[in-house]
């Protein structure tokens, strides 16, 4: 276990870095992802790599519009093969879903991730917890995810009538035989990381930062730090996510379970290419424009586990610390 001192002295370091007065793009963001030190000579990017992205900052002023192709090759240059995937970001346990593709499960139709469902399912979090009855006749699932409840499969839902993601049965998604086949199997991994500090999620959040973004010059609906946060749910019950990657990084942030107030966290010692143990990722709230593009605070992601109460298994993930508080009695 570290000592709580040297954690706190570890986490004054941010990944943002600081740059010069002006409005910060998607750009500046990311450049300071890459030039900051890394802790694994091997996971060090080469030279080429931090001068076309300073090149492609300095190539464009703040309120200028961005280059699709010159970030998505920024990026790839900055990528790297990790332990959770072989598309990752900062950290080799900040990773995308699958290399190629999108985060859900995809359908017949590329336009749609909705699959048909058939209503008066039960809903279950993360514990395997019946949480509501779900009344949606359709509804995404995120890649890669499932879990057994009751001795029945069930896939991960993004959003259900809980006004939560959630756990749904195989058997109520139409279409069943053709969505095994595409669900995949993806879980984060965590052995051998050493534990630090023990969490448990919040009874409450900061409403001041539920409605800021986490992607600069968003235009979604969601894409906001309460997605992050123990919101109240249709249940009146307080849950949280625990997601596969850190939001900002063009990798969506995809949640992988999902969680009650009071659960556990317990927080592993996580590598990062700047040597602390957490991401943090800058927020934006709406300019003089109307546009998510002025930076108001950062949110800290931590990396670590949670033991489900009912099954006891073990799932790895990124959960925000403002979703958290410092308890003991983690698993």
């Amino acid at each position: 276990m570290v000592p709580s001192s040297l954690l706190q002295e570890r986490d004054q370091v941010s990944v943002i870095g600081h740059f010069p007065a002006r409005t910060p793009t998607p750009h500046h963001a990311f450049l300071a992802f890459l030039i900051l030190p890394f802790s694994n000579p091997a996971m060090r990017i080469p030279l080429h790599a931090v001068i076309a992205a300073a090149l492609g900052v300095s190539a464009c002023g703040s309120d200028a519009p961005h280059d699709a192709d010159e970030t998505l090759a920024a990026q790839e240059q900055a990528a790297f093969s990790g332990v959770n995937g072989t598309y990752c970001l900062v950290s080799p346990y900040n990773c995308k879903l699958q290399a190629s593709g999108g985060n859900r499960v995809p359908t017949n139709a590329p336009e749609d991730d909705n699959w048909g469902l058939v209503t008066g399912v039960p809903i279950r979090d993360g514990n395997g917890t019946v949480v509501g009855t779900n009344t949606r006749t359709s509804a995404a699932f995120n890649y890669g995810q499932t879990r057994t409840f009751a001795g029945e499969r069930h896939a991960f839902a993004v959003s259900t009538s809980n006004s939560s993601a959630g756990w749904l049965p195989i058997s109520s998604i139409l279409g069943r035989t053709s969505f095994e086949q595409k669900v995949g199997h993806v879980s984060a991994l965590g052995a051998g990381l050493a534990k630090m500090g023990c969490y448990a999620v919040r009874n409450a959040h900061d409403t001041t930062l539920e409605f800021k973004k986490v992607v600069y010059d968003s235009t979604a609906t969601h894409e906001r730090a309460g997605d992050y946060l123990p919101l109240v749910r249709a249940n009146g019950l307080r849950s949280v996510n625990l997601v596969f990657n850190v939001p900002g990084f063009a990798l969506g942030g995809p949640a992988v379970d999902h969680f009650p107030a009071g659960t556990r966290f317990q927080r592993l010692d996580v590598p990062t290419e700047h040597g602390v143990p957490s991401i943090d990722i800058p927020l934006w709230v709406q300019d003089s424009a109307g546009r998510y593009r002025q930076q108001s605070g950062t949110m800290k992601f931590l990396y670590g586990y949670v033991i489900a109460a009912t099954t006891g298994t073990k799932r790895n993930g990124w959960m925000a610390y403002d979703a958290l508080q410092v308890s003991s009695g983690c698993p």
